[in-house]
């Protein structure tokens, strides 16, 4: 009996097929996973996000090895050729790989050695050698010469018939799977450089003479070499040991020591070298591809995550600027909403008449638009821009800090900066993106492409399908998690937001600026094309504060409001009086109000929200101060202790911004004291850390640096 798809993801998961059934139902009905995280944890037992997705995934892939079932049956249907037991192992083929194979003698196939063989008549031949009971081969083949269908010897005819048994051999399902396995566990990647370019190819120098296991390669040097190998410089080869591939095909294939034997050994043996070893190496290649970009699609993601939900500064007037020495510093000033207000230019560097100006622009703007904070991109002349401000004298409550800029300029050039700035030049464009990444990462950076954030590792080499949906899902789990205010929110944030889209972001803004600010979530009924669905996906992730309902601006869902009315009710009190009063909050008796659609997980849910209504799950800001005498890479002496900040983490180490215009890398073995075996559960993108250097070299432009606490730095090799 076979297996169902809930069972088969159930075991895969550790989850109960119960539950695969509920959420595959949630799924068809168009929930997204961030509404079934949240609002349906009594139907899913309170899966999160990363279960969610794996039961998603899994009932897709199940889904897609069906629908080529289905194909492969009806082709079979077609060619007459499907018997029960072909049949029966199609039903049964548990991976796509294996259905292939299966499919693989019945698929149709351009001209072959052994097709041209089968048309020359050497079919009862090839079946007479393979039986292996014939005492002389070549006693039978003589009657198989005929110079008119073009065989002219027993020794073509016997060649013609070893064709025909070698593409059986690769044709046979249990032989292949055999093969593929050994390859896998044993197969051995084999790198050389292309000798007519070496010396262009210095970035792939280590893979010149390179031999690993492809079992335990790491996926940045599979994608590493892969690259390599595409552009022209490197060869690679997976092959395990001859002496362990040849002996499993004939243990299946030769049955005894004649000459017939002789005759389907040679058969193996070309046939895994010319057919089945290319073959199967391709399947692996493909295998090592796809567990690299699973691998780097995975901390992508998480780095992703980790950018789009930095601290925010919050609702500030912010003085921002896009650096620069030739053309200047571009320089906006924006409200607390992120509004422009004015924006201009000073130079730096040009003269000393020219420098006098700009520190009397800066101090000017500052005291007219009551600057709470000072941003500045940390591009070239990024430093030498901080320590000009610094020196202004400016009141030691304004901060200053540094904003990684990675993007701005996408930003800045795109379709929407021109929609949104269509006054403005691209510097102006980018430094207000820098002041608003400042006050809030996650609502700026949805409007790049997570791809230009700077944040990836070969994100260029992965699966591009994959990678977007991968990031446009982390982008929504991201928006979804801290709540969007519907009031203030751009139509690329809205996009986000569970249930809605581009369509319905763009009827929200349109409906905004012909009606005004929405007053409470019914109102969002109101929008044109907004249905039932759609308001039930996106309303507890929409926020509108100063609602005439306080639970507009809370987390809380909306057919949940009853509930809160209830315990309210039940108190003698308003609902603003629970969310004010602690007191109150704790006389409720949660088994009270547990209902058949609202158990536990969701009545817990409510009365956090009521504690804290529409909380920001990120972190209190806090700014990074580099070293003020270290601003360029030739500064670096090892043995040095610096500020940093994380800014990418790869599965080799981490990347440090440590003000010089170029990140430092913490190589895996130097990121603790103690054994590390993924960087990610040490660091994370946007941490403040601090690092000791442990070279430099400034040709390269490459720094290394440790995080070790007893780091020492390498003995300099002795003059010759």
């Amino acid at each position: 009996m076979l297996e169902t798809h809930e069972t088969i993801i159930a075991k895969e998961t550790g989850v109960t097929p119960r539950q695969v059934d509920v959420v595959r139902a949630l799924l068809d009905e168009g929930a997204t996973i961030p509404f079934i995280a949240r609002y349906r944890k009594e139907k899913t037992g309170s899966l999160d996000e990363v279960i969610l997705g794996k039961l998603r995934d899994g009932l897709a892939r199940l889904a897609a090895l069906d629908s080529r079932r289905q194909a492969v049956l009806e082709s079979l249907k077609e060619q007459n050729v499907l018997t029960d037991e072909l049949r029966k192992s199609v039903e049964s083929a548990a991976t796509l790989t294996e259905l292939e194979d299966i499919y693989l003698p019945y698929r149709p196939k351009r001209r072959t050695r052994a097709t041209i063989a089968k048309e020359k008549g050497l079919e009862p031949l090839a079946d007479l050698v393979m039986t292996q009971a014939v005492a002389d081969p070549s006693q039978e083949a003589r009657a198989f010469v005929n110079p008119e269908k073009g065989i002219g010897s027993v020794e073509e005819a016997l060649a013609g018939a070893r064709d025909i048994i070698a593409e059986r051999v690769n044709e046979d399902a249990e032989a292949r799977q055999s093969v593929r396995r050994l390859f896998y566990r044993e197969g051995i990647v084999q790198s050389s450089s292309v000798k007519a370019k070496e010396s262009e190819a210095t970035k792939y120098r280590d893979y010149f003479d390179w031999k690993e296991p492809v079992a335990r390669m790491p996926g940045h040097r599979v994608l590493a070499m892969l690259r390599g190998e595409n552009e022209g410089f490197l060869k690679l080869k997976i092959r395990p040991s001859e002496e362990k591939a040849l002996p499993l095909l004939q243990r299946r294939f030769i049955k005894g020591t004649g000459d017939a034997s002789l005759q389907v050994g040679l058969a193996v043996e070309d046939s895994y070298t010319r057919l089945l070893a290319p073959s199967i190496e391709t399947d692996i290649r493909q295998m090592a591809k796809e567990r690299a970009d699973d691998e780097a699609l995975r901390v992508f993601a998480r780095n992703l995550h980790d950018t789009l939900m930095a601290p925010p500064l919050g609702p500030r007037a912010v003085l921002a600027i896009d650096p620069g020495y030739r053309t200047g510093c571009k320089v906006v000033c924006l409200d607390p909403q992120g509004k422009l207000l004015t924006n201009a230019v000073i130079y730096l560097e040009q003269s000393e008449a020219r420098t006098q100006e700009a520190r009397k622009t800066i101090l000017d703007l500052v005291q007219r638009y009551n600057v709470e904070a000072i941003a500045i991109g940390n591009g070239t002349a990024g430093r030498e821009t901080e320590e000009f401000i610094r020196g202004l004298g400016l009141p030691g409550k304004i901060p200053v800090v540094m904003v990684n800029e990675s993007g701005a300029s996408i930003y800045s050039a795109s379709a929407v900066a021109r929609e949104e700035f269509p006054d403005q030049d691209i510097t102006a464009r980018g430094a207000v993106s820098i002041g608003r990444r400042l006050m809030d990462p996650l609502a700026e950076l949805v409007k790049i492409d997570p791809k230009s954030i700077g944040v990836g590792q070969y994100q260029h080499d992965v699966d591009q399908g994959k990678l977007k949906n991968n990031l446009d899902e982390t982008v929504m789990s991201c928006v979804n998690q801290v709540g969007v205010q519907v009031n203030t929110a751009s139509q690329q944030l809205l996009t986000y937001v569970s249930g809605l889209g581009p369509t319905l972001a763009k009827n929200i803004i349109t409906h905004r600026n012909e009606n005004g600010p929405f007053r409470s979530r019914k109102d969002l009924k109101k929008v044109p094309r907004l249905g039932p669905k759609a308001f039930e996906l996106a309303a507890g992730f929409l926020r509108i504060d100063k609602a005439e309902n306080p639970l507009d601006a809370s987390a809380v869902h909306p057919e949940s409001y009853h509930i809160v009315d209830r315990m309210a009710g039940d108190l003698g009190c308003k609902v603003a009086d629970l969310i004010r009063r602690d007191d109150l909050r704790r006389q409720i008796k949660l088994e009270n109000y547990i209902e058949e659609e609202y158990g536990l997980p969701t009545l817990q849910d409510i009365m956090a929200e009521l504690a804290k209504p529409g909380r920001d799950p990120r972190q209190q800001f806090e700014a990074v101060a580099f070293a003020a005498d270290i601003r360029t890479i030739d500064k670096l002496i090892p043995g040095m202790k610096l500020a940093g900040i994380v800014t990418n983490v790869t599965n080799f180490g981490a990347f440090v911004d440590i003000g010089v215009h170029q990140d430092g890398l913490v190589h895996i073995s130097q990121l603790a004291d103690k054994f590390v075996k993924n960087p990610a559960d040490v660091v994370s993108v946007n941490q403040k850390v601090t690092v000791t250097v442990l070279a430099v070299d400034v040709e390269r432009k490459r720094i290394s640096l440790s995080m070790k606490s007893d780091a020492s730095v390498p003995a300099a090799s002795p003059t010759p």
